[in-house]
């Protein structure tokens, strides 16, 4: 009985859209109606209550495993019956009396059923069936209303009396007034012949006046639309359609309900709610089953506040983590409705039931505030402390009001979220009454551009500017005693982790930071930078030793601050906006947490927004069917605004116009007496400034800002006389020297114009916007669009063929230049960004690898590492810092980045270019190896019970990857876990690791919960991806390891068995080598000799070492993009087990093991 009755939306998924399928949805659900009309008999729930009466009697020890597998399906053969819509069709019953429903929940009351779902609610030992039983009290109360039930039974209120004399008042008056416009409608005779006539100054289709062949009295009535076709409203522009209103039941069911809610707040409310909770923070219920906790504290907390208030009976829900756990499920139902746009009608009913519950937190809060009980009233005021000072609970109405969307939440959404913010309003406008400063939390996103450094200027690196630098610096030093903040401390990154470049070249970067800083006067962040550098780069004292004195350490920093080091050259004039564009869109953003003092009317001013105005005029024009307290609600509002901020220009606009025109016009326009006075206010207001501003009328047309209505009534400025503006004064010599070096170059056929005249102009310090506007304001060109600077390579977009032939001829001119990209963007025709070219060229098939494209760093090979343009190789500064103890294996690493780099070089030595071909076929199987890691990846995870939550990942990527095929939309996407297995995965660091690895992107902040997938990753990348996790690789891998497991006596046999030693051996090991070579600088046959017995010990047990910190090193690492997947890892250091002499030298060249540095060693096969 329980599958037949099981509820068509759980079999189907969904109301189907095919025509087929959808008759049979509806032949199933009539099949289930009829079920639930034959199951409204007081026998068949007689024979379910006894049963469960007998098997509640066991006590848990004697229970069987069948007795509680018979106690749930009771339970969810009652749920399923309960579950069954009416039929709208077949029941047409008026208010009082008694549906198909209503008869089954009397057949549950008169066999005691209902004592027994009571007795499940509140006993102990019964407590696994919370989730079931919460589940069957919401269905049972599906159709009613607290207010209902708390007034079923009882006399009726004076004001309840009251009311409903002013509706019918109402009524009356409104049939009146349409028994006279018939009235007046009819002639005082018959006429055979209406009329016609001819209406001045309203215009026909042609040039003459429109005639009209009716009576003057339907004239009222006159559109031009009258015989045209309603235009159909398209399916996706539709407002949201409200739910199923509610109906009366049977007085003998409202009370026995009634009843039951009664006991069920004094019984079992409290600790059933303590359970349903719980299991739902613990993810041990199923998925969407928080909705009926929502609608549990909605609906019993209203009836608490309407059957005589008792706080102790709701004290469960009462509390600030009730307030955070519905903020919290707002938020994530808003973003659902943003992603899952299919199922976005359901996730908004669902944000609709979080909105009814947190106003119901609000008026239990009113409610206590008001109590006679001193201790209930200090507990709400500790409550609306906390709900008022966090900015989270004070932001929710401002952004649900500014989100509205009339096409997914309907109109009762609306309804409850203006009658929300006014409660909320009402409150804090009470609170802060009573208080003479209001201190509440802030929250400010900090966003910070990154801009490159500013190289020095040649006034500030001369010997006397230099000289008085160095004394500011140093008494800065001296004064604070070489003590650092914390700040300072924690800021200080002398390096970049996740930087391309090499771990040797950062060395300088950092130095030369050090050096900006104190040519900027900046002497503790100097400091601060050479201790962290230090740190990271501790051999060869380079930084100081670990023990230097503070007098070490300030003539060490006036050294460096002297020193001529080695700078980047400044970037080409072609290429510097382009590179400009990017860094700007790179972005530091943070979270600054803050108090600051509240003012009322300031937060109040944030509603003055159009965007917040119109949902509130939306819900206006169905005036005549709100309540009297809903237009009040909205009327209270817009008088915050136009009285007590004087923004009554904010409604200056056509529309509402028309609407209040409605309002004064309708005919019960008495019983809308606040409404009539607030519309008769602002019109006024109105044409009091349309008197003094005849621009007013066309102000009409448009929603305004604030800037626009303070304009509108205070004046209209000239462009550049706004506040904050900078308007520069120009004399008539400089308005005479610009016109004549305009008209000299204006048909020069310079790109841009403004960019040219700026040098020329005596008055340097005139920037381009006020160029620009004064040569608008003389006349010189029309307007300021003509002047817009062009941004490269944005408006051009496909290529033809003579531009790729051109493309193809440029790259076969300059592919051996040290520059090639550089080159190309300088000399083609159409000028594109650097990556369009790059695209372009790899889809042309003229180069394989974008890092082909990469700029080449050709050094003179009379001095190794310098650069003609600098007076001082690094190495010569470090020998002078330190000296003369450099290391010489350092030339080892710079000769192998000559012979890559250099093609004459790599002829003249044979050997460094061997190597140089090692490293660049090392390069080129960089992905094959990391495709390879990751299926390795993927079968251990299978291998730890993954299998579900890997397969849920794949189907995300493709779900994510067809969808921005379909849709062309990249925007991140976040991977939510539905169920625990998945929970329980994305909390492991492996699963971690592995979403890293394949480029999705962790939570950025504490604002974000879940990981997303970026929306730089292309559908082919997801798939990618996608094929990665399926079984079919991962079988793959396992394979290759199989294939890979040793013979006996095979030299791999015998390098397995050097796996057996200890991680720590190895780490011994490895320092025991450094510390030797650091100690004493051997020839290089002597650094061969002294190697190779560590080889013995390492090159075995390389292969383990390998994978194992290359798997820690990717841990610290997030790919967003594929086409960076075959770059390796800067700050990684090559321990050969060939044991050439070039190998060595290259381990020799990395620093040794330091806390901020990662270590990889490979084991290159060389055979």
């Amino acid at each position: 009985m329980v599958n037949l009755t099981q509820p068509a939306l759980l079999c189907f998924g969904k109301v189907p859209d095919d025509p087929t399928v959808r008759h049979h949805f509806l032949e199933v659900v009539s099949y289930l109606q009829a079920y639930k009309e034959a199951f409204a008999n007081e026998k068949v729930f007689g024979v379910l209550s006894e049963t469960l009466y007998t098997l509640l009697q066991l006590d848990w020890d004697q229970r069987q495993e069948e007795d509680n597998l018979l106690i749930e399906r009771i339970l969810l053969l009652v749920r399923n019956v309960l579950h069954v819509p009416a039929d709208p069709y077949e029941e047409k019953n008026v208010d009082d009396d008694a549906s198909v429903h209503d008869k089954l929940l009397w057949a549950i009351h008169m066999s005691g059923l209902d004592d027994l779902i009571k007795f499940l609610a509140s006993a102990q030992s019964e407590q696994q069936w919370s989730m079931h039983v919460l589940e069957v009290i919401s269905l049972m109360f599906r159709d009613q209303t607290p207010e209902l039930l708390v007034s079923a039974g009882q006399a009726r209120s004076a004001q309840e009396k009251q009311r409903d004399a002013q509706e019918l008042e109402a009524l009356r008056q409104k049939e009146q007034a349409e028994k006279r416009s018939r009235t007046l409608q009819r002639g005082t005779r018959h006429s055979r012949f209406g009329g016609s006539y001819v209406v001045q100054g309203l215009k026909s289709i042609g040039e003459k006046d429109v005639i009209y062949h009716r009576g003057l009295h339907n004239f009222k009535n006159y559109t031009h639309d009258e015989g045209k076709a309603v235009r159909r409203v398209p399916k996706r522009k539709q407002h949201a359609r409200d739910s199923e209103g509610k109906r009366r039941s049977a007085l003998n069911v409202r009370l026995f309900l009634r009843e039951f809610c009664v006991d069920f707040l004094e019984n079992c409310y409290n600790r059933l709610m303590y359970l349903v909770k719980e299991g739902l923070i613990r993810e041990q219920a199923q998925q969407h089953d928080e909705t009926y906790y929502l609608w549990a504290l909605s609906f019993f907390m209203a009836f608490n506040r309407g059957n005589g208030f008792r706080a102790d009976l709701v004290s469960e829900t009462m509390s600030i983590r009730a307030f955070h756990f519905i903020e919290r499920n707002i938020t994530n139902y808003y973003e659902m409705m943003l992603t899952d746009r299919k199922e976005a009608t359901s996730w908004s009913r669902r944000m609709h039931l979080a909105l009814k519950a947190y106003q119901e937190l609000l008026l239990t809060v009113n409610e206590m505030d008001r109590s006679r009980d001193e201790n209930i009233r200090q507990s709400a005021n500790v409550i609306k402390s906390n709900i008022f000072y966090l900015m989270e609970y004070r932001e929710i109405f401002l952004t649900l009001l500014r989100k509205f969307d009339e096409t997914k939440q309907p109109r009762t959404f609306l309804r409850d979220l203006v009658e929300s913010t006014h409660l909320f309003l009402r409150m804090l406008e009470r609170f802060c009454k009573g208080r003479n400063n209001l201190v509440v939390q802030k929250k400010r996103v900090k966003r910070k551009k990154s801009k490159g450094r500013k190289n020095p200027t040649a006034a500030e690196t001369t010997p006397e500017a230099l000289e008085e630098t160095w004394g500011a610096v140093a008494e800065e030093l001296r004064a604070t005693g070489f003590q650092l903040s914390e700040a300072l401390t924690e800021g200080a990154v002398p390096f970049d982790a996740a930087s391309e470049t090499p771990l040797e070249e950062q060395r300088t970067e950092a130095m030369v930071r050090v050096q900006d800083a104190l040519l900027n006067r900046r002497g503790p962040e100097a400091l601060g930078l050479l201790r962290a550098a230090r740190e990271v780069w501790p051999e060869g004292d380079v930084f100081g030793s670990a023990d230097v004195e503070p007098e070490e350490e300030l003539e060490l920093l006036k050294q460096i601050l002297i020193a001529n080091l080695p700078r980047p050259p400044p970037p080409e004039p072609g290429m510097e906006e382009e590179d400009g564009e990017l860094e700007e869109e790179e972005e530091l953003e943070s979270v600054r947490v803050s108090e600051t003092e509240f003012n009322f009317l300031d937060f109040i001013k944030r509603f003055a927004n159009p965007n917040i105005v119109r949902p509130y005029l939306l819900l206006l024009r169905s005036y005549s069917q709100n309540s009297p307290h809903t237009n009040h609600c909205i009327t209270r509002m817009l008088h915050r605004l136009a009285v007590d901020l004087k923004m009554d220009a904010l409604l200056f606009q056509l529309s509402v116009f028309c609407l209040f025109n409605k309002i004064l016009g309708d005919p019960v326009a008495t019983a809308y007496k606040e409404l009539v006075t607030f519309a008769k206010f602002v019109l006024n207001r109105f044409f009091a400034l349309a008197a003094k501003n005849n621009k007013a009328f066309v102000e009409l047309l448009f929603w305004k800002s604030v800037g626009a209505v303070r304009e509108m009534t205070e004046g209209y400025s000239k462009p550049g006389e706004g506040e904050g503006s900078k308007k520069a004064k120009w004399t008539p010599e400089e308005e005479d020297e610009l016109r004549t070096l305009y008209v000299e170059h204006r048909d020069s056929e310079v790109p841009d114009i403004v960019e040219t005249l700026l040098p020329l102009l005596s008055n340097t310090t005139l920037t381009r916007r006020q160029v620009v506007a004064q040569l608008v304001a003389m006349g010189l060109v029309d307007s300021v669009k003509d002047l817009k600077k062009q941004r490269k390579g944005t408006r051009i977009v496909l290529w033809t063929e003579e531009q790729e032939e051109e493309l193809q001829m440029l790259f076969e001119e300059f592919r051996d230049s040290d520059d090639v990209l550089g080159n190309i963007l300088k000399k083609v025709t159409a000028k594109r960004s650097r990556a369009r070219l790059v695209d372009k060229l790899l889809s042309m098939g003229l180069v394989s690898d974008r890092r082909e494209l990469h700029k080449k760093r050709r050094r003179n090979p009379n001095a190794p590492g310098k650069s003609a343009a600098m007076g001082m190789t690094e190495e010569e500064f470090l020998a002078d810092l330190t000296g003369g103890l450099t290391e010489e294996p350092m030339d080892g690493d710079e000769e192998e980045e000559e012979e890559e780099e250099s093609e004459g070089e790599e002829m003249a030595r044979q050997a460094p270019a061997a190597r140089g071909k090692k490293s660049w076929m090392a390069e080129r199987e960089s992905m094959v190896e990391k495709n390879a890691s990751l299926r390795t990846m993927v079968y251990t995870l299978r291998q730890e019970g993954m299998s579900g939550p890997l397969l849920w990942l794949q189907n995300c990527l493709n779900r994510t990857a067809d969808d921005r095929e379909e849709e062309g939309l990249f925007q991140p996407v976040p991977i939510v876990p539905l169920t625990e297995e998945n929970e329980d995965a994305m909390e492991k660091k492996s699963f971690q690791r592995l979403l890293r690895k394949i480029g999705v992107r962790a939570p950025a902040d504490e604002q974000e919960s879940f990981w997303r997938i970026p929306a730089q990753m292309r559908p082919s990348q997801l798939r990618g991806a996608a094929e990665v996790l399926s079984p079919s690789q991962d079988a793959l891998a396992a394979g290759a390891e199989e294939s890979e497991q040793p013979t006996p006596g095979s030299p791999i046999q015998e390098r397995q068995q050097g796996e057996a030693d200890s991680h720590e051996q190895r780490a011994q090991a490895l320092r025991a080598l450094l510390l030797a070579r650091k100690m004493k600088q051997p020839s290089a046959s002597a650094e061969h000799t002294d190697f190779t017995p560590v080889e013995d010990i390492d090159s075995d047990s390389a292969p383990e070492r390998s994978s194992e910190t290359n798997t820690s090193t990717k841990r610290r690492r997030v790919m967003l993009d594929s086409d960076e997947d075959g770059e390796d890892s800067p700050l990684t250091m090559d321990l050969g087990a060939d044991g050439d002499a070039d190998s060595d030298r290259e381990a020799h060249s990395a620093p040794a093991k330091r806390k901020r540095q990662r270590v990889l060693i490979d084991d290159d096969e060389d055979d």
